[in-house]
């Protein structure tokens, strides 16, 4: 936008020496909104673990308890782990008065290792009038569904003489499936802002001289699922802030002397250098190189932060020079318009 700082004042761009044929590819940070956006009169949240097994499900979970080899509370550590990861991460980046978290709720445990039914709004209701809370966070489940392989193997074991030999063994693969998921609840709007999930697949492996041995030398299964769930955590907590991503262009690096020579003020970081060549070859006698030319200074616009007129060189570089990139540059830059509206608004609640 024209009255926005010139992105280069607050986002790094970097070169990647990659060239392919005309073109060279540079990436350039840019900020877009929020996916979830949180609104300002959120001032306390609570957040609810629907994991917890009801008594009606705990059935369900023993079963899973048995194949999940190491026993009753990976599931309840996991979870566990996420709403704290979760708390603290939102704590750090969002301006909220209080974060609680809401525990021993029986109306809002589940239990099952699949996304339940959203809870009644009476319930939300009920939940946020007693903890004095805006906006309810559920971990709507939470699982973990381990399946185990065996097979025959040999290892180096010592004898009564401290010599160690080989002896017959069982080597165990725990192929654990880690699945949770998040829901947001707005009382107000009575809507479910945000229904998020997250699975991953984690291998580990053990030997023993028998199946339960092997199980047991199995390292680090606990604090690998943990930390995997503080790391879904922060990942959720940061759907409610704006983003810092990297962005990709691929701008022409020749067509003429001006070309080349503006092409090696870019790998300075000399992009206002590199625009001055560009705007000479915009009066071209070549059709071709004007297209290039206006396809470039959109580059430059854009990195200048004025997408209105990065959009009218692009489009200049289409409809009048059929210039092959320029149509998709088009689209792209009025997606980026889309999203700072959208990031200006939530700057501005």
């Amino acid at each position: 936008m024209k009255n926005q700082i010139k992105l280069l004042t607050y986002l790094s761009i970097t070169l990647l020496m990659t060239a392919c044929g005309s073109t060279n590819r540079m990436t350039m940070g840019v900020t877009t909104p929020a996916k979830v956006y949180l609104s300002s009169d959120v001032k306390s949240i609570g957040i609810i673990n629907r994991s917890e097994p009801s008594k009606g499900n705990k059935g369900l979970d023993k079963i899973d308890q048995i194949l999940s080899a190491e026993g009753l509370n990976l599931d309840k550590k996991g979870a566990e782990a996420a709403i704290s990861a979760f708390a603290s991460e939102l704590g750090m980046l969002k301006n909220l008065d209080e974060i609680k978290i809401i525990e021993n709720v029986e109306e809002v445990k589940s239990g099952l290792g699949v996304l339940p039914a959203t809870l009644s709004w009476e319930t939300i209701e009920m939940l946020c009038d007693t903890y004095h809370v805006d906006v309810i966070f559920s971990l709507a489940f939470y699982d973990t569904n381990t399946k185990s392989s065996f097979k025959v193997t040999t290892m180096p074991l010592e004898n009564n003489l401290g010599v160690k030999v080989n002896v017959p063994a069982q080597e165990v693969t725990l192929n654990t499936l880690v699945n949770c998921g998040w829901r947001l609840y707005d009382p107000k709007t009575k809507l479910v802002i945000d229904e998020r999930n997250y699975t991953k697949e984690m291998l580990f492996h053990g030997q023993g001289i028998n199946p339960i041995k092997a199980v047991e030398a199995v390292k680090q299964r606990n604090e690998t699922v943990q930390e995997y769930s503080r790391n879904v955590g922060i990942a959720y907590a940061q759907r409610l802030v704006p983003n810092k991503i990297r962005i990709s262009r691929d701008y022409y690096m020749s067509g003429t002397d001006n070309f080349k020579v503006a092409h090696r003020r870019a790998l300075t970081g000399d992009w206002d250098g590199a625009a001055e060549l560009w705007k000479k070859e915009l009066n071209n006698s070549d059709l071709k190189i004007q297209g290039r030319a206006n396809y470039n200074m959109a580059i430059s616009s854009e990195i200048d932060g004025d997408l209105d007129l990065a959009i009218s060189y692009a489009s200049k570089a289409y409809t009048d020079y059929e210039n092959k990139l320029a149509l998709d540059y088009v689209n792209i830059l009025k997606y980026r318009v889309e999203q700072n509206n959208v990031l200006d608004q939530q700057r501005s609640h």
